[in-house]
């Protein structure tokens, strides 16, 4: 070994111990804050490797992986479900290059060293059920109401490779909602293989109520004016755009300042001035042509703190039916751990054994990417829980061009406190609603794979949509794991092939 080798290898060594302290010392902290919080012990280890997570990722790493890289040493950069395990791997592979012990630093045993992993598939498999012999990651499919009336719909998708039901409590009722589970229960007799269920409850989604167009144009474009306000002012010919919203408390919460975002960001503006006892909102984005302004359309306000009641009464009529009839229950808009404790006790008011029913985050807005340790840690502490990454509410919350980089950052998270994660919103949407997806749509479908289940949404092809997915994923299962590359034989360059 060369005298420079030596000298990068005991400075890296050097890096890597004190990192190490560091991160010990830092999530100890963080996890005696939790530890009051977790209830269930299996999860305790789990918000270990979290607090530790957080902890690291306080630090920029970035010069040290390219250091490590260039000595081949592991590079930190696929430490999420083993971050002690890992430091420790790199330690002792640095403390040979060096020749320097340590003995405080024991190297991790290969079961040590995957515990995590171990711990994310036995999470998965709780909520899931086992995977299918030629994939590990899961399909998950939302009913349209015609299930309820056509048993046959719900067999098709478990035949083609559906592992998960969803029953989305926005839509239907508790009829159609018992129908579609007997129709589950069928499928499941007849396959051999029950999918466990997922009740989506609707939560406090703001939407317009009443519209007031112009009678010459109902299209509005950037750079046009609308009044949100209690009430339309038909008198008021200085504002033809107007609209009233569903909850109308929010308009004691929201400012001048504030942006608004309409019909999924169709239409986006900011507020800008006030009338008529409402708000004037200047439309400077959205589509190109504009959008029609429509009653039931969402509202967001990405910038305000609206003050919902993360539970609607529908909410706590609809948990009357889902604790004694689902495995699962989605919780739409959940932004902090008190809206999951919330739940929670709503649950234990209506069954005793409610610690057995799945929990299911959808994580929408930037409060609950902001809080979701906190809402991981109050959830998983106490029940099986998972994580869905809703992209739709998400991109318009937080902006289109982040989408790509929250939806990493929370699998990350999700990854490190070993908790199940479900990419969601528009998976093959050309292909469930038109027949024919997109080139961009089955990219967005392959990196999906490294979530533990993937939810495609209702629409004519979903069945297909099902058998495309099976097979992406099962192809993808072959080639990575979550960041990592399996590095399978490649066949397209051999000339055998």
């Amino acid at each position: 070994m060369t005298p420079q080798l030596h000298r990068r290898a005991a400075e890296a060594l050097d890096e890597i111990v004190a990192l190490r302290r560091q991160v010990v010392d830092h999530g100890r902290e963080t996890y005696r804050r939790w530890r009051p919080e977790i209830e269930r012990p299996r999860f305790a280890p789990s918000a270990l490797n979290l607090a530790h997570y957080l902890a690291l990722r306080r630090h920029d790493l970035r010069d040290l992986q390219r250091r490590l890289m260039a000595l081949g040493i592991s590079s930190l950069g696929r430490l999420e479900s083993r971050v002690l395990a890992s430091l420790d791997a790199a330690a002792t592979a640095l403390s040979t290059l060096a020749d320097t012990p340590i003995d405080a630093i024991r190297p991790p045993s290969t079961r040590q060293f995957f515990a995590g992993e171990a711990r994310l598939e036995a999470n998965a498999v709780e909520l899931f059920g086992p995977p299918t012999h030629h994939r590990s990651g899961r399909i998950m499919v939302t009913l349209a109401t015609e299930a309820a009336d056509d048993p046959s719909v719900i067999a098709a998708f478990v035949r083609h490779g559906a592992d998960v039901i969803r029953i989305n409590c926005a839509h239907d009722d508790p009829d159609r909602w018992a129908a579609m589970i007997r129709h589950v229960d069928a499928a499941g007799r007849d396959s051999g293989r029950r999918p466990p269920v997922l009740m989506d409850i609707a939560g406090p989604k703001v939407r317009t109520a009443y519209v007031l167009t112009p009678p010459d144009r109902s299209r509005v474009r950037a750079g046009d004016t609308v009044l949100l306000s209690r009430e339309v002012q038909p008198s008021e010919p200085d504002t033809p755009f107007q609209m009233t919203c569903t909850a109308p408390e929010i308009l004691e919460r929201i400012s001048i300042g504030d942006r608004v975002s309409i019909d999924d960001g169709k239409l986006q503006g900011a507020i800008y001035g006030e009338a008529n006892g409402g708000f004037l909102v200047r439309i400077d984005g959205g589509r190109l042509g504009g959008a029609k302004l429509r009653s039931e359309k969402g509202l967001n306000f990405p910038t305000a703190d609206l003050g919902l009641d993360p539970l609607t009464a529908k909410d706590r009529d609809d948990l009357d039916f889902v604790v004694t009839h689902a495995d699962m229950v989605g919780y739409s808009f959940v932004q902090t751990a008190g809206h999951v404790a919330v739940l929670q006790d709503e649950l234990a008011k209506r069954t005793a054994d409610w610690h057995r029913l799945a929990l299911v985050g959808k994580i929408e807005t930037p409060r609950a990417v902001r809080n979701l340790p906190e809402i991981i840690v109050q959830a998983a502490g106490r029940q099986p829980f998972g994580v869905m990454i809703a992209r739709g509410d998400l991109a318009v919350e937080m902006g289109f061009e982040r989408v790509a980089e929250m939806q990493e950052e929370i699998m990350w998270l999700c990854e490190a406190a070993q908790v199940p994660a479900i990419w969601a919103t528009q998976v093959l949407e050309d292909l469930v609603k038109d027949g024919l997806p997109s080139r961009g749509e089955m990219t967005d479908a392959a990196m999906a794979a490294r979530a533990e289940c993937v939810l495609l949404n209702k629409g004519p092809n979903v069945t297909a949509a099902v058998s495309v997915l099976d097979r992406l994923l099962a192809r993808m299962a072959d080639h990575q794991v979550k960041k990592t590359p399996t590095l399978r034989a490649l066949h397209a360059w051999d000339d055998r092939s």
